[in-house]
């Protein structure tokens, strides 16, 4: 089997509330290579880690972070919703995935541009998301290093290729056979996949020889990798 990347979806999950600072500390201590955070804007455009498009799921509150201030989201949540700054900082080092939930505009990905250069973390973050969210970012960061997701098994056009310069297309995992990972390699991309959870899975994905597995249990990828 070849090193497939172990990339924590959200950090560790099951150890910890999702995209919170203790979950990412938590996956890299795991073993994970890298950490997949999910990335919006508050009302007054500071960047902070929520996947949803409100706080109901994960922090009790039913009102929908565009509404809320920075302020007022660290005060409903004690805190406990890092902004991308302090994430980065929690991860030093450490490679990081930024999704970008829609819908995503120009303003939000200028913030999170800024926020990485400001971090220094141009480095070690690369970007993924659907095609309008990437060809935002490959207009603001020539240089940015982007994983097209992908939820088709028709491979996306040429025209959209060209455009986003994808290093990766990043597949949900139940999509990906052999043909499918050829094609991507022999297309001269690297694949990368999400989010498979049980050990059959990710030993079928390893066989499979994908290049990075984004996965909830990411001991259980590292264990077997």
């Amino acid at each position: 089997m070849q090193t497939v990347t172990a990339v924590a979806h959200r950090g560790a999950p099951y150890r910890f509330r999702e995209n919170t600072t203790d979950s990412l500390r938590a996956a890299l201590q795991q073993g994970a290579d890298a950490v997949e955070i999910d990335v919006r804007l508050t009302r007054d455009g500071v960047p902070v880690l929520l996947h949803d498009e409100t706080l109901k799921r994960l922090w009790g509150h039913d009102r929908p972070l565009r509404s809320l201030s920075a302020d007022e989201v660290r005060g409903l949540t004690a805190g406990g919703v890092p902004t991308l700054a302090e994430a980065l900082a929690a991860t030093d080092g450490s490679q990081v995935m930024i999704d970008l939930p829609g819908p995503v505009d120009r303003r939000t990905v200028n913030a999170v541009l800024d926020d990485v250069r400001q971090c220094g973390a141009q480095d070690r973050v690369h970007y993924c998301a659907g095609a309008e969210a990437m060809l935002a970012v490959r207009a603001a960061d020539p240089s940015a290093e982007i994983a097209l997701t992908w939820k088709s098994l028709a491979p996306p056009r040429p025209g959209l290729l060209d455009a986003v310069r994808p290093r990766w297309l990043n597949y949900r995992f139940t999509l990906v056979d052999r043909d499918l990972a050829a094609r991507v390699h022999r297309d001269g991309r690297l694949l990368s996949v999400w989010t498979p959870d049980t050990g059959r899975s990710l030993r079928r994905l390893l066989d499979l020889g994908v290049d990075s597995i984004t996965t909830n249990r990411v001991d259980v990828l590292c264990a077997l990798r």
